[in-house]
Formats: structure tokens, sequence, C-alpha cells
């Protein structure tokens, strides 16, 4: 139907006359851009290529980039809206104080800066330099990684720094570490393309990272075989050859099996084995240890899928294995990583086109993130803050002494147990949301309470933030420039395509200027911009396992990203791992690691007889800090939810739709009911990117992997009953 005349004047008084090239009916929607540039999602570690339109300093629209290798121009829902982001209301434009009584009022820069760094050395001269944190986040640039890292432990100079990854990827890589020696997935992407067989462990990828889904549909194109490990029918499960309904916790159990069948059917490598790994007689011990019927008895899948996922897996002449959170959110969650990896050591299947292993990171530069030393153990390079020579080595890059580099610190975690004892006074934090985020969301409220002080850096006054003496107005992924690693460990550029709004800053001049102000100038003043920084990063990863030194601004440009490790300018750079078999352990060869299963932190009883699992939905990111202020995104799902399978939901009269209350030993939240029949009949699903009354994680349970210190999001234990109406 044509516009009404009356909407076509209206239109062309706002937007001027209608252009020839429109068809007919239609108009001109918006501005036409005075630039486009090219730069990558702000969201998930696919980091898709995207081209944001601007016009007048605002982002008003996107292009996909079809050049770019990885997603070429396809984009998931939140790529799509992510560039509406930037205009919303909520944006902080200027620096502010919490007034008792008055909330958040606006305050200059000056004040921002000296009420800080006063309350910083207050407290730290009171009770130490330890008893002031830091908490960051990896949806940074690896420059603001970097920097943050060099900031808390030369100009903070305290020992407690970590990151939000600690609540992502790091069970991932400390059991890459222990099979390889080097924490990044082992291909490209594009060698899931190749594999005859795909196993997907605790990974939702069609929500969490689509782009990766299309790689696998077209692996299924050329006949592969899929499985898909998970307690639930997600929507890359619907499409699967196998699906294996675990119980939430018990994953290692599961794998164990499978390993099992591996073995007494005849399909492991054993000249692989005997050449190049290590540590395979104590594995193959650990898994005829467990019979398949005990497996079956505490994973619930039967014996029969786990024999069919051994042939099937085995069988294969080339296959790809790739985890995520499903098997990493866990007090096992190292054990489920080497689990994982054994299955591909024993069959030899890594190194070789189509066959491969990875981890698929999270957040937006969970792999960079993870690489240069903003964790409590960590130093540029992936190197080890207790290591003497690796010490040595960054404090030559660095120019300081042995004794002005702190040691290893605490996780983040544990940082909030230490603030909740009394024992950490202040906080700094920059895009990390732990209200949200950390498990036991009530115990988090009750330790942020107690701080002497808490100064947060965002763009957004996300929850966390409410509880801040000071808040400074931080800058947007798009208005800094930098780069990013993504999931496949390729080195994207990240381009800066407006200015800060109002009076807020970028982060890195942010960082530099509390560096000044705290007296270490000297290890900053020569940082100019980003790539001043990323040319340090390059000297800082020299030499360790995460060797960036070959990459530059200009070949991430010209190349469309490097694979690190890439040591030398000359280098190619590596999207495949592992091609010489010569690995990055102490021996030289790829590790087995042996598995005992342990049973989860909480097993269900009389009073809690049911286990809830958390995890994301395909319209929001994280905390939902962003993608919950994006409107068409909130519109795909506006609020959480409860999943439930119909013979439970019968069993406790809970219809779909309908309010119902689930209660754990540490909180409880009241939900809507979506009852589904793609989901264990023991286990409901809440997904977390909602805050307060509505958030999972008042339910989840302050237990961690021992090795990685990851807390356990996907297994809590919990009660449901029928509730009258929302929590008020």
């Amino acid at each position: 139907m044509a516009n009404p005349p009356v909407a076509v004047e209206l239109l062309n008084e706002q937007f001027g006359p209608h252009p020839a090239h429109v068809p007919p009916g239609g108009w001109v929607g918006r501005a036409q851009p005075e630039k486009i540039i090219k730069t990558h999602c702000c969201f998930c570690g696919m980091q898709c290529g995207i081209q944001l339109k601007v016009s007048k300093n605002q982002v008003i629209g996107f292009e996909p980039w079809e050049e770019f290798p990885f997603n070429r121009g396809k984009l998931c829902p939140k790529g799509v809206k992510r560039y509406l982001q930037g205009g919303h209301p909520d944006r902080l434009l200027t620096p502010m104080k919490r007034v008792e009584g008055q909330g958040f009022v606006p305050i200059s820069w000056e004040e921002a800066f000296e009420t800080t760094v006063r309350e910083i050395k207050r407290i730290q001269a009171q009770y130490g330099p330890d008893s002031f944190a830091m908490l960051s986040g990896v949806s940074l640039t690896n420059e603001k990684s970097y920097l943050i890292g060099k900031f808390a432990r030369l100009a903070l100079k305290t020992a407690n720094l970590d990151y939000n990854g600690r609540l992502c990827m790091v069970s991932a890589g400390a059991g890459n570490k222990k099979a390889f020696g080097l924490d990044r997935a082992s291909n490209s992407w594009d060698d899931i393309v190749h594999a005859e067989v795909i196993l997907l462990a605790g990974t939702n990828v069609a929500e969490c990272s689509p782009i990766t889904t299309d790689y696998i549909w077209r692996a299924r194109d050329r006949g592969a075989k899929l499985i898909v490990i998970d307690p639930r029918v997600t929507p890359i499960a619907r499409t699967c050859d196998l699906h294996l309904p675990v119980k939430p916790g018990t994953d290692s159990a599961l794998l164990l099996g499978i390993l099992r069948v591996l073995i007494e059917e005849g399909f492991t490598n054993e000249a692989f084995i005997a050449e190049h790994t290590s540590g395979w007689e104590d594995t193959k011990a650990a898994a005829l240890a467990m019979s398949l019927e005990e497996v079956s008895r505490i994973s619930g899948v039967r014996v029969e899928d786990i024999q069919k996922a051994g042939r099937m897996w085995g069988e294969a002449k080339t296959s790809f294995l790739m985890h995520a959170r499903g098997i990493e959110h866990s007090t096992k969650g190292v054990d489920n990583v080497v689990s994982c990896i054994n299955l591909v050591l024993a069959t030899g299947r890594i190194g070789k086109k189509g066959c491969g292993y990875g981890t698929i990171t999270g957040q937006g530069n969970g792999q960079g993130g993870r690489e240069h030393g903003h964790k409590c153990d960590q130093l540029p390079g992936n190197r080890d803050i207790s290591n003497p020579d690796h010490r040595a080595y960054i404090c030559s890059v660095w120019g300081c002494t042995d004794e002005e580099l702190p040691g290893k610190g605490h996780t983040a975690p544990e940082i909030m147990e230490m603030i909740h004892a009394g024992e950490i006074k202040g906080l700094l934090s920059i895009c990390f949301n732990p209200l949200v985020s950390l498990p036991d969301s009530n115990f988090t409220a009750e330790a942020l309470g107690k701080l002497e002080h808490y100064t947060a850096i965002d763009f957004f006054l996300n929850e966390t933030a409410y509880h801040a003496d000071v808040v400074m107005a931080g800058s947007l992924h798009e208005e800094e420039e930098g780069t990013s690693t993504s999931a496949e460990g390729r080195v994207i550029k990240i381009n800066k395509v407006v200015d800060p709004p109002g009076e807020a800053r970028t982060d890195t001049s942010i960082i530099l200027e509390l560096a000044k102000r705290l007296g270490a100038g000297k290890f900053f003043d020569h940082f100019t911009d980003s790539e001043s920084i990323f040319n340090e990063l390059r000297v800082a990863s020299k030499g360790g396992t995460a060797d960036y030194f070959g990459i530059t601004y200009q070949r991430i440009v010209d190349e469309m990203g490097v694979f690190w490790p890439c040591p030398e300018e000359g280098h190619p750079g590596t999207p495949r791992l592992w091609e010489d078999y010569k690995f990055k352990t102490n021996d030289g060869k790829a590790h087995f690691n042996a598995v005992t299963y342990r049973p989860p932190a909480e097993e269900v009883d009389d009073e809690y007889p049911i286990v809830l699992t958390t995890g994301r939905v395909v319209s929001h990111y994280l905390s939902g800090t962003q993608t919950r202020r994006i409107g068409g995104l909130v519109d795909l799902c506006p609020d959480p939810y409860v999943e439930i399978h119909p013979t439970l939901a019968e069993k406790y009269g809970i219809v779909n739709d309908q309010w119902m209350r689930v209660e754990s030993r540490r909180g409880h939240v009241v939900l809507k009911a979506k009852v589904v029949s793609t989901i264990r009949p023991d286990t409901v699903f809440i997904p977390y990117h909602w805050p307060g009354k509505k958030a999972a994680n008042n339910l989840t349970n302050r237990a961690y992997d021992p090795v990685s210190g990851i807390p356990e999001f996907k297994r809590a234990c919990v009660r449901i009953a029928p509730a009258s109406g929302p929590e008020q």
C-alpha cells in the first residue's frame, strides 16, 4: 500500500525528499552515513567482522563486512543490534559520586580522580598494599588488558588483581596447559568443515556463538556426524545424530565411559600415543576402572548411547571436538576439559586438516584477555607470575625491580570472599559486574556493602556500580582503538569509530591518569596511543607461550587478522597448532591426564531434590548490562524463565507460563515456567542475564574448581513450587 500523502510530507520534512532510487512506498529511514568503518562485534568470542555507519559522531547503523574471513558478513541477533547501545539515555556522560539520600550526582573529573587516589593511598597506608584490589574484564582489548595488569602491579601496587574470565575460560586454559603446555584452540574454525564427526560438549553454539553453527552446518552438508553432550536438547542438538542428555555435573564420568569404549573396541591410535604422548597408561587404567553400567548410573546416559558415541568418534578418520561453559562451569571443570582432550589424543586426530580441538571462548576478548597479565597468577605472554625467569624478563621490559613486582594474588571469587571477611577494604573495577556474574548474589551484595571505598569504571551504571562511591564514565568498544583475539586465536583490529560522548573518557586515558597520580608515571608516560601499548605488549609477550611479537597493526589490517603464536614479523602466524607434534610441555609431548570421577559439590536430597543448571539465550550477553538496553534484543527475551520438563511440571502442579518459585540453600527466584520436553525430567534451567530478584545467581553455589578457581554455575540443588505471582 502506498504511504498516505500526509505521511510522505512528514517524512520529507524530517529526512528530505524521497530519493529516486528508493522503491515506491519507501523512504529514507535515517541520515546517510558520513563514513563506514570496518571493525568487529563487541560481544562473544567469535569477534565477527562488521562495518559501522557513522554520522555526527554517532553510530547509526551497520553494513555486513562480507570480506572478513570468519563470518563473511553473517551476524547473530546481537551483532545486528549492537550498534544501538551508544545512544542509550543510560549512557554515563560524566563522573559521578554517590551521596546518601540523593543517589548519584555528577562531579568533575578532578574530584573523581582526587577522591579515588586519596582513598587508595589512605586504605593502603592503613591496611597494606594488598588491601586494595582490582577487578577487570575480558570484553576489553588486548591493550587494556595488558595496561591493567601493569597498572595494578606497578601503580596500585597490589597482588590482588583478577578478571571476569575467572567465570568463563580458566578451566579451559588450565586443561589446555596441562595437556599441551599452551592455552589456545588448536585449530582455526576452517578445520571444522572437513571433520567427519563433530563432538560438542556443554556448548549451546546456536545461541551462544551462532556463527560457529554455520561451520558445523557446512560440515554436515559434507556428511559429518554430530554428537551433542548436554542436559538440554538445545537448538544445535535438535539437528544432531546423537544426543547424550548428561546429568549436570557428571560430564567426567560420561567422558570416561566414551574413552573406555575407544580402548575396548580398538579405536586408539597406539603409534601416535607411543611416539607423541605421555601419561597414557594411568589414563587408560582410570577409564577401565569404571564400568559402562556405573557410568550410565552416574551420568544418566544409556549404555548403548555411550557405546554409540565411542564408535562414532572412533571410526571417523577426521574429527573435531569443541566444548564451552557447560562442562567448564564446574568444581571439576579442569577434569572435564582434560577428559575431552584425552579423547582427541587417544585417537591421534590433532594437528591435521579436519582434525582438531577447540575451546569456545565466551566473552568478546576471552582469548586475548587471558594471555597478557590481568589474571592473578599471570604476566604477559601467558607467563607465570611465580616463575623467577618469567618475572625477570617482564621486569626487564617494564623497567622495574623484582621487589616492585607483586607476586600471585587471589582469584575474583576469593577477592569477594576477602571483601566480605574484611580483609580487602577497597576496590577498583572496570568492565565487570560481579553482583550479577558471581555465584550467590546475596553474599556478593553483602560484601560490596562492607567496602570502605569502591570506584567503578564503566559506560553504563551496572548493578554492581550502584554500590560504588565514585563512578568514572568510560568508553564503549567502538570509542577506542585496539586489538582483540578471537576464539580461533586470530588477533584482529578494533577500530575507533566515534569519540566518547559528553565528558566520558577512554578507559586507557583514565587508567593512565590514575597511574600518574599514584606516582607511577615513569612506567606509563611513554604510552601515547593504543598502538604504543600494543608494541610494548609484543615485546613483553616475546618468547612466551602466547607470543605476539611478529604481529603489528599493519599486518592485522593487511591480512585480516594474524594467528598467534607469531614470533617474528616474517612469520605467517599459526592457524593450526601441533602440525609438527612438538608440544609446549616440559617433555615436548602431549600429556594425557588421568581422571577419577568426583561427585559435584552439591547432591540432591529430599529437601532439595532437583538439579538447576544455568546458561545463556541468543539475545543477551553476560550480565546483560548492554543487551538489556537494546530494545530489539529485550523484545526477543524480556525476562528470565524456568525451563521444566512436562513430567516434573505435572508432579508439582505447574503449567506453562505459570509463576513458580525456585529455591536453593542460598536464595530464591520467582519466574514464569516454560514447560518443554527438551530438558531432562530431573533438571530445570534458568538463563542468567538478569539482576536482582530475577538473578539465577541468587541460587548458585560458591563452590570452586580446586585448580582453576571457576565457580560451579552449572549445578545447584533446588526445590520448586507454584507461585501466585512475581516477587514484589
